[in-house]
């Protein structure tokens, strides 16, 4: 995702040393180490969290396929720079 989204600070759950966790405790570290925005590809999230006063905006992609992906970089980075602060937007690619 780095390549795709140039401008913008960009880290993996991995590198922000949040691999092991799951949605909730996620999105709490996020907010609270400042993260602006959420990528992920699980759909079950807004379903499993509440999502409503979020500190941060969280784009759902409809897979987690690499290789789609890639060849839709363009749509992700229009689709980031468009949201909002603390939106929630589903991008089917």
């Amino acid at each position: 995702m780095k390549r795709f989204i140039p401008g913008h600070f960009v880290r993996t759950a991995q590198q922000a040393g949040f691999a092991s966790y799951k949605n909730g405790k996620l999105l709490k570290a996020a907010e609270d180490q400042e993260f602006d925005l959420l990528v992920t590809a699980d759909k079950n999230l807004r379903y499993q969290q509440n999502l409503e006063g979020r500190l941060l905006s969280i784009l759902l992609l409809s897979t987690n396929d690499r290789s789609v992906i890639e060849l839709n970089g363009d749509k992700i980075l229009r689709t980031i720079n468009q949201m909002k602060p603390k939106s929630y937007k589903e991008l089917e690619l």
